[in-house]
């Protein structure tokens, strides 16, 4: 008699899991968010995470710099054809992998239909390769900012209390809002002196957000002002390397642990969404 195998006929019943994609993003520049970025991405790569960082800044890089990293291809030389996306992959501290920006290009500070979905559909390749990526923004509102905003899965905005980073922050949300039908943001306050200074951000933006906006915000934490941090862009390294036992060290852990056990939005937002092939095949289309 034939043996037969046990598993025979039966549906696998392993979890999937798929590629969470986050834009963390902000109105005004100056704001630290690339140090959010680079010390967060550290923290989820050291509970497991396989992270991903895309620096979107395409003519002013700044994610390499924070690193120290000099490396010899970037995303100039995907967008002109010239390689794939796997061919420029640069690698960071703690296993972290680094889609790295040019400086100094401006011929892809806009980019165009077909460079937009070559990139999509290089990303969503990977969908396998990684469970977090980040994707740096550059500040603004600028047609690059909203693309990879709205190619997101979820939207991390960075101010500070300053008047004007928080009106900014506001008029960002406000366009993604009006425009690209964008209806849920987290914030995040840095360089704060308080927490109860970091809430009265939060209840500000979400007061007008109420009365002006159809979007919810939900507040995902604060970082506190620190010379510490001023150091650390210095020396080209990140602060919870640099100072692991500082406030500022122990609010990036609050936020990474946060942001790992957040669960991941599964719902596709629209074709433009990156691994938005994934999770329609994860969702049961």
């Amino acid at each position: 008699m034939p043996i037969q195998d046990s598993n025979q006929g039966k549906e696998n019943t392993a979890p999937k899991s798929t590629t969470r994609v986050l834009a963390i993003t902000s109105g005004k520049g100056g704001v630290g968010k690339t140090a959010v970025v680079a010390n967060t991405a550290v923290l989820l790569a050291r509970m497991n995470k396989r992270v991903l960082i895309l620096d979107s800044d395409l003519g002013l890089a700044n994610i390499d710099v924070v690193f120290g990293l000099a490396p010899e291809k970037n995303l100039t030389h995907f967008f002109s054809e010239e390689m794939e996306l796997d061919s420029i992959l640069a690698d960071g501290p703690s296993g972290i992998k680094i889609l790295p920006a040019g400086s100094g290009v401006q011929r892809f500070t806009r980019l165009n239909s077909r460079q937009k979905m070559r990139l999509l559909e290089a990303l969503d390749s990977m969908h396998n390769d990684f469970d977090i990526v980040l994707i740096d923004t550059e500040a603004g509102i600028s047609e690059n900012v909203t693309y990879f905003n709205t190619a997101a899965q979820e939207i991390l905005v960075v101010t500070t209390p300053e008047p004007t980073a928080i009106t900014d922050a506001y008029a960002l949300m406000k366009l993604l809002s009006s425009q690209y039908h964008e209806k849920h943001f987290n914030l995040i306050v840095n360089c704060v002196r308080s927490e109860d200074e970091a809430l009265q951000v939060f209840r500000k933006l979400t007061m007008v957000a109420d009365r002006y906006l159809d979007i919810s915000i939900d507040y995902l934490g604060s970082i506190p002002t620190d010379q510490q941090m001023v150091d650390a862009i210095r020396k080209q390294q990140v602060i919870v390397d640099l100072f692991p036992t500082s406030k500022i060290s122990m609010a990036f852990d609050a936020l990474a642990r946060t942001i790992a056990d957040e669960p991941p939005h599964m719902e596709p937002k629209g074709s433009i969404q990156f691994f938005w092939k994934r999770l329609l095949d994860l969702g049961g289309k």
